[in-house]
């Protein structure tokens, strides 16, 4: 089957959502469900493709999926569609901070939502990387808007420090794509992965390098990587829940998935001398502060955020342990994280409408006052700490064990320290969280009970079935795709 038009048709149904959802702002959040709902059965269509035959092409050269980009897809499609139904009662539901009916730009939000997730869609599509950097870009224009929905100054404040900062990362990144440019041009290949694969052992190592190291500290900003990470707790913590599911779990990766995506190129350039030092040094700076951030956080929004930074870390670090013997648990540490961290998300959401509140110190007994929500932030936190039988678990240990195995001890014992100290820190805040005393009413009687929106808790346990099921099985085409996409970030000949 001639599946070229794919990449395109996923492209185009965010977009004619956000079409739909202008038009008719009143049906606006159901032509964003609907369009969200759309784009996973697409992207699991694509994936098959890829599985099958390695690469799908489009348009031209235009489009370009391979098994890692294909592995980023799916978590990005699920993110769309289980954020778009959460979006729907939350937002409605979120009326602390404006009590009178509907809250500003409601309807707005939709629109943007779609556009948003189209530009994160097209960073695994498009062919070109002049293209996904202007896609990473636009990521930020997007999302910008839907930090500061709220319309509150904290909200205003974190939204600029967000634009700020990423967009001085992008300005840099973007000089090492010119450079990259440069160096695919002198040697008559396309600016593409495959191009730059191909040209990399003629690339001067100086301008590679250099371009590398640009690309760390630009994509390196959006990541979250430490010292650049600061933007990212501040953002989490006022956007909406809905919004942090898809800026957390599959936003950050997409720069990230460029960095991961040049490691084999620098592999390949004789004159540059052990790539993974690089990676392993930025990701164990970048895992051990947020390990310990984690420790003396206050809001449990931000506690998922500095895990999410974490996560970066851990990702970034595994690709310099292990990309070079066929190492899988970095790639699907990619794909596990999307689904998890959007479920740790979508509980914290419906914890702040409980209590009213995020501070970790205000909020006891979430079980007793919400058991769905409680025992789901519970689910969340645990798989998100790398916990048994969670899918995070399987991709840490694959991680670990390969370090040791290889002889590594020193990055992978650091890395497991940190680990370690990182899953106290969560297990002990969701414990204080979900387990302590209820909080009473000045009178000493129990709070009354919050209704929840039923969309909201729909979305919420949707989320736990792939973190749970990815856990302990993996569908024949899906593991034959996460061992595609590790192929692709070794070196060959």
């Amino acid at each position: 089957m001639n599946a070229s038009w794919l990449p395109a048709l996923i492209l185009l149904i965010p977009f004619v959502g956000a079409l739909l959802a202008l038009l008719n702002r009143r049906a606006a959040p159901y032509m964003t469900l609907l369009a969200a709902a759309i784009t996973p059965i697409l992207a699991i269509l694509a994936a098959l493709q890829v599985e099958s035959h390695g690469l799908l092409t489009g348009t031209d050269g235009l489009f370009a999926l391979d098994a890692l980009g294909a592995l980023y897809l799916l978590p990005v499609s699920f993110v769309y569609f289980t954020s778009s139904l959460y979006a729907i009662g939350y937002l409605r539901a979120r009326r602390q901070e404006h009590p009178a009916g509907t809250p500003p730009r409601y309807r707005e939000y939709f629109p943007l939502m779609n556009i948003f997730a189209l530009v994160i869609l097209a960073v695994p599509l498009v062919a070109n990387l002049a293209l996904m950097w202007i896609a990473i870009e636009l990521t930020t224009v997007f999302s910008a808007f839907l930090v500061a929905y709220e319309d509150r100054a904290e909200a205003l404040e974190a939204a600029w420090k967000y634009v700020v900062l990423t967009s001085m990362g992008a300005m840099i990144a973007l000089l090492g794509v010119l450079m990259l440019y440069y160096g695919t041009h002198a040697v008559d290949q396309p600016p593409t992965w495959d191009g730059l694969l191909k040209a990399a052992p003629q690339i001067p190592a100086p301008l590679l390098l250099l371009a590398f190291v640009l690309w760390l500290i630009g994509f390196g900003a959006k990541t979250g990587l430490v010292p650049m990470h600061t933007w990212l707790p501040d953002a989490h913590s006022q956007a909406p829940a809905s919004v942090c599911a898809v800026l957390s779990g599959v936003e950050t990766s997409a720069a990230l998935y460029m960095l991961l995506r040049i490691y084999p190129v620098l592999a390949s350039n004789p004159g540059i001398h052990d790539p993974a030092a690089w990676y392993m040094t930025a990701g164990l700076i970048t895992v051990g502060s947020a390990a310990f951030m984690l420790l003396q956080v206050h809001d449990f929004k931000r506690m998922f955020a500095y895990s999410t930074i974490e996560h970066m870390g851990i990702i970034l670090t595994a690709c310099g342990i292990g990309a070079a013997v066929h190492e899988q648990g970095t790639v699907y540490q990619l794909f596990a994280h999307g689904f998890t961290k959007s479920l740790c998300f979508y509980a914290a959401g419906l914890a702040g409408i409980v209590f009213g509140t995020q501070e970790i110190a205000k909020v006891r007994g979430l079980i007793s006052r919400a058991p769905a929500v409680g025992w789901a932030l519970v689910i969340g936190t645990l798989a998100i700490a790398g916990a048994p039988p969670f899918a995070l678990f399987l991709s840490e240990f694959e991680i670990l064990y390969t370090g040791f195995r290889t002889g590594q001890y020193l990055p992978t014992g650091l890395l497991t320290a940190f680990i370690v100290l990182a899953f106290i820190a969560l297990a002990y805040q969701a414990s204080r969280i979900a387990f302590g005393e209820p909080a009473t009413a000045a009178d000493g009687r129990s709070l009354p009970k919050v209704r929840l929106p039923r969309t909201s808790l729909a979305a919420m346990a949707m989320a736990i079935i792939p973190v749970f099921i990815f856990g302990f099985y993996l569908p024949p085409p899906l593991a034959h795709l996460v061992h595609q996409a590790a192929y692709l970030l070794e070196v060959h000949g």
